[in-house]
């Protein structure tokens, strides 16, 4: 069994105990836009690095996230936020191929852009309730792999089109608060 079809099980902030220390918990439910609050730490030394995109099958948990069938496909983007070189948070975005057919939405030329911005950017896109769980280490880059990392994820919906975005606060983040 593949570690992508391992049920990785997410929970609502108020379900969970024990939960996120004080500040990972201001950062995880942060309501408005990550990158905005991470441009303004960084101070203008903030930049998207992009890792992996392109079409890939998505996870089961990203799958039933989506109400699309286990093993479809979908348009996956993962990315590094940084802030002074430092990695500060794994980010991964995936959206079904079905529902990215014919939306005019085109995650494939974003580039070193930030999606979050251009989510909280257009008024069109609704924001589901924010989920948290432990993320794998096993599914981040080796370069900022560990274990037991917070990560959050919400789904961003406009008509027949959802983007789920997951975002893994990392430790060189909270090293700079």
């Amino acid at each position: 069994m593949s570690l992508s079809s391992l049920p990785l099980h997410w929970h609502l902030p108020s379900q969970l105990h024990p939960g996120p220390t004080p500040i990972e918990r201001d950062w995880l439910l942060e309501q408005g836009s990550l990158t905005r609050r991470l441009q303004a730490l960084a101070d203008g030394a903030f930049r998207v690095e992009p890792l992996n995109e392109g079409w890939h099958n998505l996870r089961l948990d990203e799958a039933r996230a989506l109400g699309v069938a286990p093993g479809s496909q979908g348009w996956v983007r993962e990315v590094l936020l940084r802030g002074h070189e430092q990695p500060w948070v794994f980010a991964r975005s995936v959206a079904s191929r079905e529902a990215l057919k014919g939306s005019g939405f085109d995650l494939a030329h974003l580039g070193s852009r930030s999606l979050g911005e251009l989510l909280f950017t257009s008024p069109v896109f609704q924001r589901g309730p924010i989920e948290l769980a432990h993320y794998p280490a096993d599914w981040l880059p080796s370069s900022v792999r560990a274990e037991q990392l917070w990560a959050r994820r919400s789904r961003f919906a406009r008509e027949r089109l959802s983007v789920l975005v997951c975002e893994v606060f990392l430790p060189s983040l909270f090293g700079q608060l």
